[in-house]
């Protein structure tokens, strides 16, 4: 089939790693971007051999097929809207949006468009995080009963020279690595059912560490600290912690508890391992060869999928209601934190209609 035309809005750090894999993608082509700081998208042009373009005239011309919208969280709702509006699929990094009714009324309009919007992570496609899901429905831990998810580091404010946008609102730890846990979680475990959570916000003076704005004070608008209870519609319950606050820890990242075994899940911000598994009556971990393909940065692998979809009219992984139901458990922390309830979520129901279809 013909190869889709991209057009990428958003010329930032992370764009490069898209431009660099597209090549290893025969389905689609990467053919524009755009950006408001129109110096960074010219340079991104030369450097990519492709066209620099204003965002309405990427959105307007009919040769572009799909956005990928790679700008900061708190445009994703106006750049997705805006490239359904102009009938164009989409492809966000994460999280779909900050505001739980932007993400409802993208889906909305999507569905009602007939068009396809896909949303990052797409890290759970890869090598290590395919292995678990592998195991878990093999039965190699038995049924899985519980799990752990902790993200426990300090911010950004040490290693990017523009930080800033961490902790604005659609920041800190949860909206920020949130999406790849959780997303991670409910490829393995299913829809969320319930979350019950705190979060804090950590008075420290944060400033600026590196780069030309070194010792700026960080204005904080949101919370730093996050832990919570997520009940899933299947059984398990898993105990989890987003954290800039924390300066050193030995906690694993992700671990999975079954009936007769353990799943030590690598990096949900990686593609790669390593995986490791424990049994009732093992002594040692034991590691788990890797069983799939891609497990260095394959960023991009989940706008391939989409396009496959696209092109053979089948369902994908990377979906826009996954997406949804992600920026849903997000908010329930800070509905559970700010009322001392539990939160149901509304979305679970529409979610194992998808993940029981997309194969």
């Amino acid at each position: 089939m013909k190869p889709l035309n991209i057009g990428v809005v958003g010329c930032g750090h992370i764009s490069d790693i898209y431009f660099q894999n597209s090549a290893a993608h025969s389905n689609f082509n990467i053919v524009a971007c755009a950006d408001l700081n129109d110096k960074l998208a010219e340079k991104k042009a030369d450097l990519y051999h492709i066209s620099n373009v204003s965002v309405e005239e990427m959105m307007s011309r009919p040769d572009i097929d799909l956005i990928v919208n790679l700008t900061p969280p708190a445009a994703h709702a106006e750049v997705t809207l805006n490239a359904l509006n102009h009938n164009k699929h989409v492809y966000s990094e994460k999280p779909l949006a900050v505001d739980l009714e932007d993400g409802r009324k993208i889906i909305e309009l999507a569905e009602e468009k007939n068009l396809q919007v896909g949303v990052a992570p797409d890290t759970f496609l890869g090598a290590g995080i395919q292995t678990c899901q592998d195991l878990i429905t093999k039965g190699a831990i038995g049924t899985p009963t519980a799990g752990s998810a902790f993200l426990l580091k300090l911010g950004p404010e040490s290693w990017h020279e523009n930080p800033e946008f961490f902790y604005q609102r659609g920041g800190g730890p949860l909206f920020d690595m949130g999406p790849y846990y959780l997303t991670t979680l409910v490829q393995l475990l299913g829809p969320i059912q319930s979350v019950m959570a705190v979060a804090k916000t950590n008075p420290a003076d944060r400033r600026i560490l590196t780069g030309p704005k070194k010792g700026t004070k960080l204005n904080v608008e949101t919370p730093t600290h996050y832990s919570g209870i997520l009940q899933f519609e299947e059984g398990p319950v898993v105990t989890m912690t987003m954290s800039f606050d924390v300066p050193a820890t030995d906690t694993p990242l992700i671990e999975i508890y079954g009936e007769t075994g353990t799943l030590k899940v690598p990096d949900p911000n990686t593609f790669g391992g390593p995986v490791f598994m424990k049994k009732k009556n093992d002594e040692q971990w034991i590691e788990v060869e890797l069983t799939h393909p891609f497990s260095e940065n394959s960023r991009g692998l989940g706008i391939a999928e989409m396009v496959d979809a696209i092109q053979q009219q089948t369902s994908f992984k990377v979906n826009g209601r996954q997406g949804l139901h992600v920026l849903e458990a997000m908010h329930a922390f800070h509905a559970s934190s700010e009322s001392g309830k539990q939160i149901q979520l509304q979305s679970s129901g529409m979610l194992s209609t998808l993940l029981e279809t997309k194969g």
